[in-house]
């Protein structure tokens, strides 16, 4: 029984892990921009991702990132993606929706 229990655990284990493949935080404001943390499963480790948003002209402009860095905890990769997100805006300034893209990759 505790094989097949085993076996079973795989299977709806799998099946958690995929809704929980996008912890969420409360998005921050940073700077007249809006940071949401979406780190994303792979495996028992997280990757580190998210997106900024900014309001210019009545348009929600976005932009997404995902980086290298992996985590395993939740907590961490939340925390390390706000601060990552606060570097690419401090870095690109307004160059960073400059553009008027909706949504990019940065």
């Amino acid at each position: 029984m505790s094989i097949l229990s085993s076996i079973l655990s795989m299977f709806t284990g799998g099946a958690s892990s995929a809704s929980a493949a996008k912890p969420m935080a409360e998005p921050q404001t940073y700077k007249d921009c809006v940071i949401h943390a979406e780190p994303i499963r792979e495996g028992s480790q997280l990757r580190l991702a998210g997106r900024i948003e900014k309001t210019v002209d009545g348009r929600v402009l976005e932009r997404k990132f995902i980086r290298a860095d992996v985590f395993t905890s939740v907590d961490d990769a939340i925390d390390c993606t706000f601060r990552k997100a606060q570097q690419i805006i401090d870095q690109n300034g307004p160059s960073l929706f400059a553009d008027g893209e909706e949504t990019r990759i940065v």
